[in-house]
């Protein structure tokens, strides 16, 4: 039950640091506004409440003495993809930092960039979260309060990460992968045999055209010697 509750957070916290990351790449596009900063900031303090749910969860497992050599190897995988989870979400926040501070809304006169991404973003925020968190703060100075609050979450991330390497000591080194190298490519390469078996044939026949051109080179080449010949043979008897 442990593990499937662990899985199911991580599973969680993932979705969640991906739309955040999605959202990201918006800040400073056609699609930013009042309520994207908003969204932001929703997404990112739900990935910092699954982060320490997650956190609470794995360390208890991990500290305990009593679970078994399979069950600790299997909390450990989940920590060290946990603990990636963290790191990308981390970058993510400082990359957010960065593009706030260089497009800010209460700046109109700063033009903003160009993305190619266009439309609303409220569909990728309500997929982090239910539809009721979803209401915004008449807030004009969102971009410019949040920005503090981010640089301050920033560190806590640091200090967080800091202080899980400490309670729970698992090098990434030491966890092998459950599956083997590019196990999770397999369905993209069973979809894709059929695809392959087209490359094949085609392939196929390829060669047979090719050597249909050879043969017909070769059998125009010799007509055109004949000619050649028959017609030397008709001057010389004229």
């Amino acid at each position: 039950m442990g593990k499937e509750e662990c899985r199911a957070l991580l599973e969680a916290l993932n979705k969640v640091a991906a739309c955040y990351r999605h959202l990201v790449v918006t800040i400073g596009g056609t699609s930013d506004s009042q309520n994207l900063r908003e969204e932001l900031k929703k997404t990112r303090k739900k990935a910092q409440d699954l982060a320490v749910a997650n956190r609470n969860k794995l360390t208890v497992f991990l500290k305990d003495k009593t679970i078994s050599k399979d069950d600790r190897v299997e909390y450990e995988r989940l920590w060290v993809i946990f603990t990636t989870c963290m790191e990308i979400l981390e970058v993510d926040m400082r990359k957010a930092l960065e593009m706030g501070q260089e497009f800010q809304l209460n700046a109109p006169k700063r033009n903003l960039i160009q993305t190619g991404m266009s439309g609303g973003t409220t569909g990728v925020a309500a997929r982090a979260m239910s539809a009721q968190n979803m209401k915004y703060e008449a807030d004009s100075n969102i971009d410019v309060v949040d920005l503090k609050d981010l640089e301050n979450e920033i560190n806590q991330v640091g200090e967080m990460m800091m202080e899980m390497e400490m309670k729970v000591n698992v090098p990434n080194w030491t966890v092998e992968a459950k599956q083997d190298p590019g196990a999770e490519l397999q369905s993209t390469i069973s979809v894709g045999a059929s695809s392959v078996g087209m490359i094949s044939l085609n392939e196929q026949n390829k060669s047979v055209c090719d050597i249909t051109r050879l043969l017909a080179g070769i059998i125009f080449t010799a007509v055109l010697i004949i000619a050649v010949v028959l017609a030397v043979l008709v001057i010389q008897l004229s």
